[in-house]
């Protein structure tokens, strides 16, 4: 089955903890803090693999997570980092942020793996908080948070050109005699499952891609039919070809056809139409000399007029093909190399704010106080001693934590946690 949509959850690893010891030597009796650091978290990284082509893998596993960091250890001991975790896409791929379903990141020209979310910074350990009044600290730094994000990944197929058109009007046939591509061909009254890409190699060397995308019924951009979910095909292309049924094989009017088609893209994405765009009308072989005349003149005076040229074509004589090919050609040359990209409109910030604070009552009676600037403090106080006690209280009322916590309904004999620290909260 072609996929070209999933949903995964994707999330980087902690950062290891800091350790928290000392020194244990003979005849060392008083041995320092060595508590060594905690290790880093490991990254999600993406990376184009050449080799894909759907995005068949990540249909059945939504959770994808790095390893984390180990804990520091003693003697100065530096944890083990992360692993990273690697997450290998086709190209063309954009991964959304699945809630907005804005753009964070695009890998369509992107060569060299993307770092899409950092592992946490491994904690210190407490040999780093020895001071010259406080030489025994027993505090060591916890390991960063992990990032963890829904995203959705979209697959827009990287084309140079975009064939639309009805169901059954020959694209596919087209697309086997002008490319390498080997698509299903019959008299098929439903659409083709999946876009077929094929390169068009020309006589000066010269050549592009091709995608059949497949065939757009009225309603598409409201999901009606398959249509719906490959019109973001399309998003990439830099020129297309309308293909009709000139010959009116199945009683379809081409020129109805044509606005019918536009105006489903119209309503997907307005930018499309922007575009260069050609008209082949097709099963030129199916008709006579004199009505295949009077439908080119009809198509011709409809749409040349907006700058759209018509060329008349079988896909099974290869009448005009070349000529059409031509042409496209040298509206693709007119037009910056290079597939299409999409701008970022999402930016991922994980980052706690610098110097914060965090108050958080995850229980009834459980309030958490957590944070930068609480790890700092901890590290050179040392609550031992009564006159660290009493910085620690003067701290939590000048920082405006007190008034938080009354705030948030704390209690007479309700736990405050400072990390790995509690206390009862008495007024």
């Amino acid at each position: 089955m072609f996929a070209d949509r999933a949903n995964i959850i994707i999330r980087s690893g902690k950062g290891g903890d800091g350790h928290v010891s000392f020194r244990r030597e003979l005849y060392v009796p008083n041995g320092g803090p060595d508590g060594g650091d905690g290790g880093r978290g490991g990254d999600v990284i993406f990376v184009v693999d050449e080799g894909m082509n759907t995005l068949s893998d990540y249909r059945h596993r939504r959770k994808y997570k790095a390893g984390d960091g180990q804990e520091g250890g003693r003697r100065r001991c530096h944890g083990a980092d992360g692993a990273d975790i690697v997450l290998k896409v086709p190209p063309g791929t954009v991964v959304k942020e699945k809630e907005s379903g804005k753009v964070i990141l695009d890998m369509s020209n992107k060569k060299e793996p993307v770092v899409l979310l950092k592992g946490g910074r491994g904690g210190k350990g407490n040999q780093h908080y020895a001071t010259p009044t406080m030489q025994a600290p027993k505090y060591a730094q916890p390991g960063g948070t992990a990032q963890e994000v829904e995203v959705t990944l979209e697959l827009k197929v990287i084309a140079d050109v975009g064939l639309v058109g009805f169901p059954n009007v020959g694209k596919s046939t087209f697309l086997s005699r002008v490319t390498n591509a080997n698509p299903k061909i019959a008299n098929y009254h439903f659409t083709t499952l999946q876009p077929n890409l094929g390169v068009v190699d020309l006589d000066n060397g010269k050549g592009f891609v091709i995608a059949d995308i497949p065939g757009i019924i009225e309603g598409a951009s409201e999901g009606i039919g398959l249509g719906f979910e490959f019109l973001r095909h399309i998003e990439r292309t830099k020129v297309m070809i309308h293909m009709v049924d000139g010959a009116s094989v199945e009683g379809r009017d081409p020129i109805e056809d044509i606005y019918a088609i536009t105006d489903e893209l119209k309503k997907y994405n307005q930018e499309i139409l922007d575009r260069p765009q050609v008209i082949a009308a097709n099963k030129m072989d199916a008709m006579t000399e004199q009505d295949k005349e009077t439908v080119i003149e009809l198509l011709k005076e409809e749409f040349e007029p907006k700058g759209i040229k018509v060329f008349p074509i079988s896909a099974v004589s290869g009448e005009g093909i070349k000529e059409l090919l031509w042409h496209v050609q040298e509206l693709l040359a007119s037009l910056p190399e290079g597939a299409t990209e999409f701008e970022q409109e999402y930016e991922l910030s994980f980052e706690e704010e610098e110097g914060g604070i965090i108050i958080e009552h995850p229980e009834d009676g459980i309030f958490t106080v957590e944070g930068p600037k609480v790890e700092r403090m901890l590290g050179y106080t040392n609550l031992e001693s009564e006159k660290g006690f009493r910085f620690f209280q003067r701290f939590m009322k000048e920082n405006g934590v007190i008034e938080q916590l009354t705030e948030m309904g704390i209690q007479e004999g309700d736990t405050v946690r400072v990390y790995d620290l509690e206390f009862d909260y008495y007024q």
